[in-house]
């Protein structure tokens, strides 16, 4: 079915996104990094982090879990490395600050690694993975998070989805590799759910552990804090390889709570007020290996050969991570970020409720 949703030019949908949050309390740079990074997953097509996450956001600030005027303290910090703690701030300000100390790390050293506790939903792990290739760098981000995700034969969630994101420079797209640990993202079954959509199998188990299709069952484990919840990254038992996506959790984990002194995830949001996840940013020049754009050069070579290489019976095309991202960017950025009427109203009752004209400053695309 065609999507007859409405589309908005992104940089209006930026400019209500950060009003609102300076009403909030955030000063114009802080509200402007978070709008920077919501834009930027919607400009990915990436809608369940994207600008529908203001309601969410402001629920934080109304339950006192995110406090806008929180100041980013840095705790201890050497050449390489440095800990930060956000002190239950919004996530991307840490975040992209974080990032930015890594990436000048990184030019000095060779090698930044900045992690940051006590902190809040950050957006799109990829956002900050790539700010460093886009220095010409290797670029890595992670983050842990309330945990909804159980181990394998476990029935209790234990883990959170505990994104990865990977971007290295190369030709003609860069490398761009940004997942979460488990089978999808919680925001993704809220999509289903909105769309009234089953879920597939091995997305998420019941309370008993048992595999659901049901999108409502895993918002209402979610919301009751019972047992149940998502499936690692390759699903149900091991045959699949969900022992695999278990581990790459723990390493989530180990990199961001365990590294920085702060809440493993069985721990994050454990009491309805307080988030405290935990995140982890690294940058590297990979100069220190040898010549930087032979070694780009042979990253894009490989790539491509990859690409080239023969396909499975029925199939047209090859793709490497961060191909497809590109031509959805391309496409989103043509046509105009669609928005959901429910959120375009949820948008209005906040606009009225913060003293926003919302539909002054939303501009629909012009096609």
């Amino acid at each position: 079915m065609p999507d007859e949703r409405k589309r908005f030019e992104c940089d209006s949908l930026k400019r209500f996104a950060k009003a609102v949050f300076e009403k909030k309390g955030l000063s114009p740079d802080k509200a402007a990094d978070v709008a920077e990074v919501m834009l930027a997953a919607d400009g990915l097509g990436i809608e369940s982090h994207g600008i529908q996450r203001i309601g969410m956001y402001m629920t934080g600030m109304k339950i006192g879990r995110i406090k806008p005027m929180a100041e980013i303290t840095v705790v201890k910090e050497t050449p390489v490395s440095a800990l930060l703690d956000n002190n239950d701030g919004m996530g991307q300000p840490a975040a992209i600050k974080a990032m930015k100390m890594a990436i000048d790390k990184a030019r000095k050293t060779g090698v930044g690694i900045v992690t940051v506790r006590n902190s809040n939903h950050f957006g799109i792990g990829g956002y900050y993975s790539m700010m460093a290739a886009k220095e010409g760098l290797f670029g890595c981000s992670m983050t842990n998070s309330e945990a909804m995700v159980v181990p394998t034969f476990g029935r209790h969630p234990m883990l959170g989805t505990n994104p990865i994101a990977v971007t290295m420079p190369a030709s003609p797209t860069y490398f761009h590799f940004d997942v979460s640990t488990s089978v999808v993202p919680a925001g993704k079954i809220e999509v289903y759910a909105r769309n009234k959509k089953p879920l597939p199998d091995g997305w998420a188990v019941d309370p008993d552990g048992k595999v659901t299709n049901d999108p409502q069952v895993f918002l209402d484990i979610r919301k009751n804090k019972t047992d149940g919840g998502l499936l690692p990254l390759g699903g149900y038992g091991m045959e699949t390889s969900g022992h695999k996506g278990y581990a790459f959790s723990m390493i989530v984990e180990l990199m961001t709570a365990v590294f920085s002194g702060g809440n493993t995830s069985n721990h994050v949001r454990e009491v309805a007020n307080v988030d405290k996840c935990c995140h982890m940013f690294q940058a590297i020049d990979y100069g220190i290996f040898g010549d930087r754009k032979a070694i780009e050069d042979h990253f894009s070579k490989y790539m491509d050969e990859i690409r080239q290489s023969p396909k499975a019976a029925g199939q047209t095309r090859i793709c490497c991570q961060g191909d497809i991202e590109a031509e959805v960017a391309k496409r989103i950025e043509a046509d105009g970020i669609p928005i959901h009427d429910t959120v375009l109203a949820e948008f209005e009752s906040i606009g009225r409720e913060l003293g926003i004209d919302s539909k002054s400053i939303l501009a629909e695309k012009k096609r």
